[in-house]
This record gives C-alpha cells, sequence and structure tokens, in this order.
C-alpha cells in the first residue's frame, strides 16, 4: 500500500486537484521557414558553436539557448540575437533542434 492509497483511506472525500503535467514534447516556440545557422568558429583558441538567423521572439530564443546549455551541461550566452555555446557540438545541437521541428543548416566545416 502506498502513499497514495493511504491517504485514500484517511480522507476518502477529498478530492486530487494537482495538475497534471502536460505533454512535454509539445513546444510553444515559433518554428520559422528559414533554417537556423549552426556555425563553429574559433575564439581566443577555444572552439565555440554559433547559432543565429532566428526570425521569432527574443524571449523565445533565449528559453531555446536555457534549454540547450541545460541539456549538454555547458555554459554559453545569449548576444545580439546570437547564441553561442562554449565547444564544438554542432551535431548534437542540430539533432536536438531537428527533434524540435526547426529546419537547421551546418555552416563552415
Amino acid at each position: 500500500m502506498d502513499l497514495q492509497d493511504q491517504l485514500k483511506n484517511l480522507f476518502p472525500d477529498h478530492v486530487d486537484e494537482t495538475p497534471k503535467k502536460e505533454d512535454s514534447n509539445k513546444n510553444d516556440i515559433w518554428l520559422q521557414d528559414d533554417p537556423i545557422l549552426c556555425k563553429y568558429e574559433k575564439r581566443k583558441g577555444k572552439p565555440i558553436t554559433i547559432l543565429e538567423g532566428y526570425t521569432g521572439a527574443t524571449e523565445d530564443f533565449k528559453a531555446l539557448a536555457k534549454e540547450l546549455k541545460t541539456k549538454l551541461s555547458v555554459g554559453g550566452s545569449f548576444k545580439e540575437d546570437k547564441i553561442i555555446i562554449q565547444g564544438d557540438y554542432r551535431d548534437k545541437i542540430m539533432a536536438m533542434l531537428k527533434e524540435k521541428g526547426f529546419n537547421v543548416k551546418r555552416v563552415g566545416g
């Protein structure tokens, strides 16, 4: 007998009002027709991945940057309508964005 069953026995009239989690694949980010450009550069000898070309809301792009940094467990920033991720993660980022429904174009190498 788990905790939920014990609580139901103690409080039979109680109605569970906890909000149910919605589908995690549901995406509130605006998808565009033009591809997002995924570039590789070296700055001060260190590799970085740059995403640019998003034409939606800035808040959506910032949320996408935060999600990518969290999933990859790396540092990065959002500057001048570009997402800058520390390290060469083009393949992983492109796979994640395609999974979300974005068109992605690899630029440079």
